[in-house]
C-alpha cells in the first residue's frame, strides 16, 4: 500500500474511454496543518463524474480519478485541525478547498470561491501546494481534503447511504432552503433521479406540497412513496395547461433541459418565481428568448452545491428524520466503476450508485 506517500485509485487515462479504469498510483498535494486525510470506506457515484470521464462537459485533466461523495475514517489530521479526530467517520462531497478570506467564503458563499478546488480534477493554487497539485476524488484508497470540507457523519446514517447525500443530497437540499422553501410552499420537481429523489425528500421535509414532473410515469410509486402528493406525466399532452401559475419553485434535476419545451416549464410559476437547474445538460439551450419569462415575470437560475452549514444541516435532518435515499451498491473496482458509470449515463440505476468493498480493493 503506498500510503502515506502516495494513494492508490481507480483512474481514467482518456477522455471518452469512460469505462477504462485502470489501478494507479498517484500522489496527493502536500499535507498542511488543516489537512484530514481519509482512508474511504466508500464513495457515491454522480452524474458529473460520467460527465467529466465522458468528456461531456469539456476538457478535464488526465489522469483522472472521479468521485465527490466520500465517506471513510480520518486516519491523519493536521496540526491546526479543531473539529476532527483520528478514527472519525466523515465525508467529504464536490469541494476540497477554498481561500476562506474572500467576500464570498466570509458570507458562507465558500462553494463560489473564486479560488475554490474540486474534489477533483482542479489544481491547487501555488501558494497551497507547490506543485500545484491537480486533486483527484474518491475512487481511491485515500483522500486528502482542507477540514472545512470535511463534515462528520452522525451515527444515524449508513456510510453506503450518508456518501450520495454528500453531493447529490447538498446540491439539491442547498437551492431549496435559499428559496426558502416551507411549510405551504408549493414546489414542483422536475426529474426523479439521482437528484430529483432527494430533492423531493428534501422539499416534502420542509413542509413543502411536492409534485413530480417526470417523462418516466412508472416513477409515480417511488415519487409518492418519497413524499409527493402529486405526480405529472409530462409525457402527456397540455400537462402543464392545469398547472399554469402554479408553483413557488420548480427545481429542475434533469441534466436534458436542451429537450425541453422551456415555455411548458415556465408557464407553471406563479409571478415572479424561479424555474432552478441543478441538473446540467452537455448541451445549450436553444433558442432561449427574454420573452419567454414575460408571461409572468419568471425567471432561471442555476447553483453549485451548498455551503459547510447547509451540509451539516442537511445531514442533521436526515439522521433525525430518518430520510435515506434509494441505494444500490457495487464493488470498487475497474469492473465495478465501469459498470456503475455505464449504468448511470444510461439511467439504469435505482437511484444512485455507491461503490464499496474498498478494503478488498486496496488492503485495509
Amino acid at each position: 500500500m503506498p500510503y502515506p506517500d502516495q494513494f492508490e485509485g481507480y483512474m481514467i487515462n482518456e477522455l471518452g474511454k469512460y469505462q477504462d479504469f485502470k489501478k494507479q498510483s498517484f500522489k496527493p498535494k502536500k499535507f498542511g496543518d488543516n489537512d484530514i486525510d481519509i482512508k474511504i470506506e466508500c464513495c457515491g457515484v454522480c452524474g458529473s463524474d460520467v460527465h467529466t470521464i465522458t468528456g461531456g462537459w469539456g476538457d478535464a485533466p488526465t489522469p483522472v480519478c472521479v468521485g465527490h461523495e466520500v465517506v471513510g475514517k480520518a486516519v491523519k489530521v493536521g496540526s491546526k485541525v479543531k473539529d476532527v479526530k483520528e478514527g472519525d467517520r466523515v465525508g467529504v462531497g464536490a469541494q476540497v478547498w477554498a481561500c476562506l478570506k474572500c467576500p464570498q467564503c466570509k458570507s458562507d458563499n465558500e462553494n463560489y470561491c473564486p479560488h475554490m478546488v474540486d474534489t477533483y480534477g482542479a489544481p491547487y493554487p501555488k501558494e497551497v501546494d507547490p506543485d500545484e497539485t491537480i486533486s483527484q476524488g474518491g475512487y481511491a484508497s485515500h483522500i486528502r481534503a482542507h477540514e472545512y470540507f470535511v463534515f462528520p457523519i452522525p451515527d444515524a446514517i449508513p456510510s453506503h447511504l450518508a456518501a450520495p447525500m454528500l453531493c447529490a443530497g447538498l446540491t439539491t437540499y442547498s437551492p431549496l432552503v435559499r428559496a426558502g422553501v416551507k411549510s405551504g410552499s408549493q414546489v414542483a420537481i422536475v426529474g426523479l433521479g439521482g437528484l430529483g429523489h432527494f430533492a423531493v425528500m428534501w422539499a416534502n421535509a420542509l413542509g413543502a406540497e411536492v409534485t413530480v414532473i417526470s417523462h418516466s410515469p412508472g416513477k409515480k410509486d417511488d415519487a409518492l412513496k418519497l413524499g409527493a402528493k402529486h405526480f405529472v406525466s409530462s409525457g402527456d399532452e397540455n400537462w402543464a395547461k392545469p398547472l399554469a401559475f402554479k408553483f413557488d419553485f420548480v427545481l429542475n434535476s434533469a441534466d436534458m433541459t436542451n429537450e425541453f419545451n422551456l415555455s411548458n416549464y415556465l408557464s407553471i410559476l406563479k409571478v415572479g418565481c424561479r424555474f432552478h437547474q441543478v441538473g446540467l445538460p452537455d448541451q445549450p439551450i436553444p433558442n432561449l428568448q427574454p420573452q419567454q419569462f414575460m408571461a409572468n415575470g419568471s425567471s432561471i437560475g442555476a447553483s453549485h452545491i451548498g455551503n459547510r452549514p447547509e451540509c451539516l444541516a442537511m445531514l442533521k435532518l436526515a439522521a433525525e428524520k430518518k430520510l435515506f435515499p434509494m441505494v444500490e451498491t457495487l464493488p470498487v473496482g475497474e469492473k465495478g466503476c465501469a459498470e456503475a458509470v455505464e449504468r448511470v449515463k444510461n439511467n439504469k440505476v435505482h437511484y444512485r450508485f455507491t461503490l464499496v468493498d474498498y478494503d478488498k480493493a486496496f488492503g485495509s
